[in-house]
């Protein structure tokens, strides 16, 4: 078997879609927390430069596995349990113990349910999706990252391992056989052998008047391109036809962006004044290439004495990834076919409930693979143009940036757009009816305010505070629009048009804008325009927290009966604690769950009241 195996395939794409094979040692090994005995089998789908080249198989949640657990008759034990998978079953389940169905009906449920409950006999693609551990013992319940921490931990207490991090770097082949990209400059000479272009020939310059025909390489049938002479003895020679990898480019290009018109080097001491870039946002897909290829690339650049810096990026935000459902079919040839979410029609019972999908070109069913990474080889991304052909795009900017915080995953849904859609609307009538009783230049002074407006202007100015913080430290765009929505909400409540009340919506409504502008710019440029005319928003400086805004002659706290919230009550700033008890206990919202003997008060300052009854 294994004099078999060395002949078989050596490429790892190979290897990962040739037949399952393998042999059973009749040896076992003890498993170091459990205790259980796993038997040892050779196979042939297991890379010797992974890891030690001998794997802990696990069938339930590794496609490879799994074929070769069902080749040979393993057991297959499920430890990892899919949360939007058991949402969907208890929903199936709940339909399914209500008497609503015929029983036709009821069978179309259970042909549901089976495609969403784990089985032996055949693999679905939600199986491989991260979620929480089960049938785990004492790991049960902990989601991917804790079960790798207190596994690690576990180990690395019985002295049997520890956590490490391995780099899979390898040695790059940066050539590739077309057109786009960056010249490789070496010259091919029979006497001479390989020469490198010198450097005052250099950049090479690729032809501009070629057009790829899918037939290979066009610099390669063009011999006004690789005819040329041996820049050492003069003879005919050949030019490199082979282009860089993109990534070589993309590995230092963000340090061009501080030399702009350098013809002569790769960079000047431009650089060393801009650089290293203060934020680096990408996916965690970057992390392994080209976060490495960059860090590895500047290095080189720093050794060779070409930048100062050692590290190209001072910090990092990684993005979560978005996820859509996953649409596939398997062929004959017992490959998957994958379809857009967007081309597949969804059946649904009498209640509204999913129970299959066809494929709208040809009406035929196609499997529901559960929620997945967004990606061209599952082909189940969207295209948000259609949003912004329907919606525009502020809509479709302000619904993907409230959705979630970057660094989350993020669960495709268009059912969010038409708030979004509705919230913007609501800013623009706000606008526009401020601006129907005409402008107003009148500065806004805390004094000239009554109690209700200078806690408007307080609830304004903690909106100033909160957005430029989660704008500008920590990215969360989420909190900073739901703060903003916070503050329309009491906006919109403000009936009075005294000049005093019309200043501080007048003030109110150039925060909103300005705050809101990196999210939603288009929309609010034009606002800009009719709030101040003859001015841009561009031009405008961001808005400044006034201190004195901040501070309340009186405050909100809230009322607690036994840990519950049960009302509200505001008070003076210094008032004293047994003023405060009586107050909360005379409040018309509170007195009514205080039902019997009050045992104890507690008041925080500046928070809360809990009455303990």
């Amino acid at each position: 078997f294994i004099e078999a195996c060395r002949h078989g395939a050596t490429m790892e794409a190979e290897i990962a879609t040739q037949e399952k094979k393998g042999m059973d040692t009749g040896l076992f090994v003890i498993h170091p927390l459990t205790g259980a005995r796993l038997p040892v089998w050779i196979a042939n789908y297991v890379l010797m430069g992974y890891g030690e080249g001998a794997v802990m198989a696990v069938p339930a949640h590794d496609e490879r596995d799994f074929e070769f657990a069902a080749k040979y008759s393993l057991p297959v034990k499920q430890v990892i349990k899919n949360m939007m998978v058991e949402s969907t079953q208890n929903e199936i389940k709940t339909q399914l113990d209500s008497s609503n169905w015929n029983e036709k009906g009821q069978a179309q449920l259970k042909t549901a349910l089976d495609g969403y409950t784990f089985s032996n006999n055949s693999w679905k693609l939600w199986y491989a999706e991260q979620g929480i551990c089960i049938n785990s013992g004492k790991y049960d319940g902990l989601d991917f990252q804790q079960a790798i921490d207190a596994i690690s931990i576990d180990l690395q207490a019985k002295g049997l391992g520890e956590k490490r991090v391995h780099y899979r770097l390898r040695d790059w082949g940066i050539s590739r056989q077309r057109y786009w990209g960056c010249p490789i400059p070496l010259i091919y000479c029979d006497a001479c052998g390989v020469v490198p272009v010198p450097d005052d020939q250099l950049p090479v310059v690729l032809p501009d008047n070629l057009v790829p025909d899918g037939s290979g390489n066009p610099l390669a049938k063009t011999p006004s391109f690789y005819a040329c002479q041996c820049p050492r003895c003069g003879k005919p020679a050949r030019r490199e036809t082979d282009t860089m990898d993109t990534f070589v480019d993309s590995s230092w290009y963000y340090m061009r962006y501080a030399c702009v018109g350098q013809n002569k080097s790769m960079v000047d001491a431009r650089v060393d004044y801009w650089l290293p870039v203060d934020q680096y946002i990408g996916g965690i897909e970057h992390a392994i290439l080209h976060l490495l290829y960059s860090r590895f690339w500047s290095k080189v650049m720093h050794d060779l004495g070409l930048v100062v810096f050692d590290e190209p990026f001072a910090n990092l935000l990684t993005q979560g990834m978005v996820l859509n459902e996953i649409m596939f079919r398997k062929t004959q040839a017992g490959r998957i076919e994958y379809f857009n979410p967007a081309d597949v029609d969804i059946q649904t019972d009498e209640q509204g409930r999913r129970i299959g999908a066809l494929l709208r070109t040809d009406g035929q069913p196609v499997e529901l693979g559960g929620i997945g990474t967004m990606s061209k080889s599952r082909n189940n991304g969207v295209d948000p143009q259609k949003l912004v052909d329907q919606y525009g795009a502020d809509t479709a900017r302000l619904f993907m940036m409230f959705a979630s915080p970057p660094e989350q995953t993020l669960e495709w849904a268009d059912a969010g757009i038409d708030g979004a859609f509705r919230f913007l609307k609501r800013l623009w009538k706000q606008v526009y009816e401020h601006m129907q009783q005409g402008t107003i230049d009148y500065p806004v002074q805390n004094e000239d305010l009554g109690p209700e407006l200078r806690s408007l202007r307080y609830q304004l100015h903690q909106t100033i505070a909160k957005v430029g913080d989660d704008l500008g430290r920590r990215h969360t765009f989420n909190t900073a629009i739901a703060a903003v929505m916070e503050l329309m909400n009491a906006l919109g409540k403000l009936q009075d048009t005294r000049p005093a009340a019309r200043s501080l919506m007048q003030e109110a409504m150039e925060s909103i804008v300005l705050l809101l502008s990196p999210i939603i710019p288009h929309i609010c440029h034009a606002l800009w325009r009719e709030l101040k005319p003859g001015t841009e928003l561009l031009d405008q400086s961001w808005p400044q927290v006034d201190s004195m805004a901040l501070v309340q002659d009186d405050i909100e706290l809230i009322v607690q009966v036994n840990g519950k919230l049960r009302g509200k009550i505001r008070v003076a700033r210094d008032t004293e604690s047994a003023a405060i008890e009586i107050l909360a206990l005379e409040s018309e919202q509170v007195r009514k769950f205080v039902d019997g003997e009050v045992k104890k008060i507690v008041v925080v300052p500046g928070r809360l009241v809990n009455i303990v009854v």
